[in-house]
Parts: C-alpha cells; sequence; structure tokens
C-alpha cells in the first residue's frame, strides 16, 4: 500500500537508517558542529547526531509532525545528554523564503537561533525527502539559499533511494523521482555563483552496518560541498 503524502516524515525510511550508520561512522565529521537537518521526520538522525554534535536544528513542517518529532528527542534525552549536544525542533518550510521568527507561532526561531544557525552551521543533512519532483526542487533552492547566507563553508549529506516503478506515461519500469534528484545535483553543481562554488561527489555505502535492514544497492548516499568563492 501507498503512504499517503502527509504520512511520509512518521515513518522510518531505509534511507533514515543509512544516513545514521554513515554518521556513527564518521562522527568526527560532526563533533562539536552546528548542524542543520531538513525533512527531519521523526527526528531519529537529528537524535544521533546530537550525541556528538554542538547543537543540531532538527527541522519539518506541520505541526503534528514537529510535535511528534519533539517528544522522540524528548524521550531519547538521556542519549545526547552525556555529549552535550542540544536538539532543537524548529519548523523550516522549503516554499518560503525566510525562517519564521513570530514567536506565536509553534516552533519558531528565536532571532539568536537564526544568528546562529547562519554564523556556525557546517553539516546539513536530509534523508529520503526526494520522492516528489516539487519538492525535490524546493528542497535544492532552500539549499542554495541557506548556503549563500551561511558564514562557512558547509558540507551536505543527503542520502535517497533510487525506487523503480512502472508508469502509464512510459509504459515502462523507470525511476523518475530519482532522476530528478540526479538532475538537480548537476544543476546545482553547474550553477554559476560569485558566492558560493558547489561540488558534489557520491559517498560509497562500504561503512560498517550497525542498524538493522536491508542495504540494498538503491540505497546511495551524497556529498554536496558548498564553499566560498575567494
Amino acid at each position: 500500500m501507498a503512504t499517503p503524502l502527509e504520512d511520509v516524515g512518521k515513518q522510518v525510511w531505509r534511507g533514515a537508517l543509512l544516513l545514521v550508520d554513515y554518521i556513527l561512522f564518521r562522527q568526527d565529521l560532526l563533533r562539536g558542529c552546528t548542524v542543520l537537518e531538513l525533512g527531519a521526520g521523526t527526528g531519529l538522525a537529528s537524535i544521533v547526531t546530537a550525541t556528538v554534535a554542538r547543537t543540531v536544528y532538527c527541522t519539518d513542517v506541520g505541526a503534528d509532525l514537529l510535535a511528534m518529532c519533539q517528544r522522540n528527542i524528548t524521550l531519547n534525552s538521556h542519549l545526547t545528554a552525556a555529549g552535550g549536544g542540544i536538539v532543537k525542533v524548529r519548523e523550516l518550510d522549503w516554499l518560503k523564503d525566510d525562517l519564521c521568527i513570530d514567536p506565536e507561532v509553534p516552533f519558531s526561531w528565536s532571532e539568536e537561533e537564526v544568528s546562529d544557525l547562519y554564523n556556525h552551521t557546517t553539516v546539513f543533512l536530509a534523508a529520503e525527502v526526494f520522492y516528489d519532483d516539487d519538492l525535490t526542487d524546493a528542497l535544492f533552492k532552500t539549499l542554495y539559499r541557506l548556503t549563500h547566507r551561511l558564514k562557512n563553508a558547509c558540507m551536505v549529506i543527503l542520502s535517497v533511494e533510487k525506487r523503480l516503478n512502472f508508469t502509464l506515461r512510459h509504459l515502462d519500469v523507470t525511476c523518475e523521482a530519482y532522476d530528478h534528484f540526479r538532475a538537480s545535483l548537476h544543476t546545482l553543481e553547474k550553477l554559476a555563483s560569485s558566492k558560493v562554488r558547489f561540488s558534489v561527489e557520491r559517498v560509497e555505502a562500504t561503512f560498517p552496518q550497525r542498524l538493522v535492514y536491508e542495504r540494498i544497492q538503491q540505497l546511495e548516499l551524497w556529498k554536496i560541498t558548498a564553499e566560498p568563492v575567494t
């Protein structure tokens, strides 16, 4: 059975488990860092990241989803307490240009948090958010916008599952969502910008598997590096 679009974020997908395995393997990349997770869903990757990172902004949209994410983080706060990491659940709508700083809105940002985000973030994470072309476009626009506002260079780690589907339009098995994701990576890398230079590389999934899931060939991890142009 298909998952309704509004419920996609309420499940833990294989790509999120692949991303968490990578986080556990490369803790050195995250230690002491400020990290932004986009489309966090259940908050699993943010919770694991906060065991080594300084601050993790765990973001998504929808009051119900964000409340569920906050409950998960509270229930697992003992995991992050030892390392002193903090997870902050905040709304980040890819269809809006600015972060919500209205204190009347649940999970809005304070001005201090916005400043911290732009001044200190060096890692972005996103897992299994490439299932709808419009949302993929919105995510890449958000990445472009945010990286141009950051003070420092940053690394973006993305996990994706290449899903094959039979389509009536092609009368064949295709992977349109994945193809659109790959085209978006290519477009981002080729964008001409006077402020930020993007490079893209695939991360081979040869690192140890510590979680229980089927690490199928269609699971992929990609890294984007965004560096200021000097």
